[in-house]
Order: structure tokens, then C-alpha cells, then sequence
């Protein structure tokens, strides 16, 4: 299955990027109730296309867009990480094996900025990504809560 990641383009993409990203929230959460602000999402999006184009990206089969993913690096511990803010597949798209390119999309981009690791944070309660997450090593590091109880895990690159 040929999928292609395309950058993010904020105007033409919000309406898809907006129910993408509530609906991770309902996956993850239960609601979307932890999105917050619409046009607040949409400016941070256009900063970080701006920052790492190649790591907001939609995820297109066959012209259509099937996911999402957000990647950028920042600072952890006084380190420079690579961070996943999502990674993000419709319902027909999950369980395929998919998860497994957006891991590999995820950890060449990382590459590219010399980060020795890489964190994402998880919902304690979402076990199909935790399954994808461990089987490609990543490995839970803490847990946290701010606005929902989630695991920190992280992979050394």
C-alpha cells in the first residue's frame, strides 16, 4: 500500500486537520473535550509547518488523506528530542500494519536533526497504540497528568 506525506498546508487542510486531531482525542480520551480552541490549534499548526514542514504531514492513500502526524523537536531535560504530538490513522486505516510507516516516516525525520531519542505521551487506556508503540521499542519512561492521566515513552534513535 503506496502512502504518500505530504506537508500540512493550514488553510487548505484545517477543516480535515481539526477532525483529525478531535477525533484522536475521542480515541485517546473519550471526548474531544481536551481539543480546546479551534483557531488556537490552527495558529500553532501554522508555527510549526513553519518550523518542521516535513513533520506535520498528512497522510494520503490514493489521493485521499488517512492520517495525520505531528512531529517537531524540542527540548526535554535540558536535551534536544525528537517529540510525536500525534500520529493519527482514520478508523478503516487502523490495525493494518500502517502504524509501523508512520514509525519509520517519524524516526527519519528524527534522524535528520541528529536527536538521539524520541518521546511521545499515550493514554494509559489506548492499548492498540501502546501495541504499536512497544513492538517498534519504545519503552514507557514516566507517567503524567495534565489534563488526562498519560505514559511517556521513548526510543533511543
Amino acid at each position: 500500500m503506496k502512502l504518500i506525506f505530504r506537508t500540512i498546508d493550514t488553510d487548505k487542510d484545517k477543516d480535515i486537520i481539526v477532525k483529525f486531531r478531535k477525533d484522536s482525542f475521542v480515541v485517546s480520551f473519550g471526548s474531544e473535550d481536551g481539543f480546546g480552541d479551534e483557531n488556537t490549534y490552527l495558529q500553532r499548526m501554522k508555527e510549526r509547518v513553519c518550523k518542521f514542514p516535513e513533520g506535520q504531514v498528512i497522510i494520503e492513500k490514493d489521493q485521499e488523506p488517512i492520517g495525520q502526524m505531528e512531529l517537531q523537536i524540542r527540548a526535554y531535560e535540558e536535551t534536544e528530542i525528537g517529540y510525536v504530538n500525534l500520529f493519527y490513522l482514520i478508523p478503516d486505516y487502523r490495525s493494518k500494519g500502517l502504524g509501523k510507516e508512520l514509525v519509520r516516516y517519524a524516526e527519519n525525520f528524527f534522524r535528520q536533526f541528529n536527536v538521539s531519542e524520541y518521546h511521545l505521551r499515550v493514554s494509559p487506556d489506548n492499548h492498540r497504540a501502546i501495541r504499536l508503540y512497544t513492538s517498534s521499542g519504545m519503552v514507557k519512561i514516566s507517567e503524567e497528568n495534565e489534563t488526562y492521566p498519560v505514559w511517556r515513552l521513548s526510543k533511543s534513535l
